[in-house]
């Protein structure tokens, strides 16, 4: 993915096509033969084996955008993936073909002042799977820099190994909301990235884990993926609950995953005097109320979310343990020729659907 120089190796035995699922206007996916990648000496060839469809693929083929990212030309979307290393550049030495691995879909230049700092998240040249410009992985091969394939262990699915990606979201909120083992969080939006980030929690060791929602079905999931407490917004009111759950004291941590003003509104009503809200989702407008009186009063600490770095080693570790089962989201399974079918789905049933998976082989 990143630009190099460097001679790629001539892997003989896997030239030809192979099918993609292409973004070739809005709304608009065609299955296309293209050419198998070839991977340059510091890459992996794999063998895409499952893709979770993320919310940010939808963006892009029912809008054709996300903020400044424009779908300019032809796209293949998808960047939550795993599979089969069935090639390796001369340049790798700590992979090897046949292992199963999960891909972190983000290359990035490691010369900025962000990458040096290890925040390499922020990198501004990160090439990004399924990101404009760059293609993702609804396709049966991608070539990966090696240092963004991890092999996973013989017990851990496909599906699981996919959703290591929204999984490590997770993991950066309550890394960057500094959650201590017997905390309290309130996490605000059970979602895909909500019911991960619960699990997250759950395994970071919190003592109480609040999922907010208004669909019960959603809620009844987040009970499964480690929330201990529930709050319907349909029937029941926010700052009663919280406040009955906690005796009237708040939750250590606020999360934000929605991606809704209220709800943001909602992590400074919940979060006690000198607690810490972190926002991850994106909000459909660039600006949104927050109560300066409620940050000031309860000196709150507030950080943003983005992406993750350094996660997958230790997500990779906590889904080994066997103590979440994350293909509890997983609500639909598509193969890569229903792609279209499976993005209409996630378009018109968003009551019922939280993660679609896609097969491409």
């Amino acid at each position: 993915m990143i630009k190099d120089t460097t001679k790629t190796d001539d892997f003989t035995d896997l030239k030809g096509t192979m099918k993609s699922a292409v973004l070739t206007s809005v709304k608009n996916i065609e299955l296309q033969e293209i050419d198998i990648p070839t991977p340059k000496n510091d890459e992996v060839l794999i063998r895409v084996k499952a893709v979770g469809l993320c919310g940010s693929d939808v963006h892009y083929y029912e809008h054709g955008k996300i903020g400044n990212f424009i779908v300019e030309k032809p796209i293949i979307l998808g960047h939550e993936a795993s599979g089969d290393i069935v090639k390796v550049g001369k340049a790798v030495t700590h992979l090897k073909e046949g292992q199963r691995v999960s891909i972190e879909p983000g290359a990035t230049c490691g010369e900025c002042v962000h990458c040096k700092e290890g925040r390499y998240n922020l990198c501004p040249s990160v090439e990004f799977l399924a990101t404009p410009p760059y293609d993702g992985a609804f396709c049966e091969y991608v070539a990966m820099r090696a240092d963004l394939v991890f092999p996973i262990p013989d017990s851990m699915s496909y599906e699981t190994a996919a959703l290591v990606e929204p999984f490590s979201v997770g993991v950066h909120a309550i890394r960057r909301g500094d959650l201590q083992p017997g905390e309290t969080v309130i996490i605000m939006g059970m979602g895909p990235i909500g019911l991960v980030t619960a699990a997250a929690a759950k395994v970071a060791g919190a003592k109480m884990i609040i999922g907010v929602d208004l669909e019960q079905n959603r809620l009844d999931v987040a009970k499964e993926m480690g929330a201990t407490h529930t709050i319907n917004l349909r029937e029941e009111n926010l700052d009663e609950k919280v406040n009955e759950y906690t005796n009237g004291f708040g939750v250590d941590l606020a999360i934000e995953t929605a991606g809704s003003p209220s709800a943001v509104q909602g992590t400074l009503s919940s979060v006690r005097r000198g607690g810490r809200v972190a926002i991850v989702g994106m909000s459909p407008q660039d600006e949104v109320p927050m109560s300066i009186s409620n940050i000031i009063d309860k000196e709150v600490d507030i950080k943003g979310i983005f992406r993750y770095h350094d996660t997958y080693p230790t997500a990779i570790e906590m889904l080994s343990s066997g103590e979440i089962d994350l293909e509890k989201i997983i609500t639909n399974e598509y193969q890569l020729a229903e792609a279209a079918e499976a993005f209409e789905r996630a378009i018109h049933d968003k009551t019922n659907t939280l993660k679609i998976m896609i097969y491409p082989s």
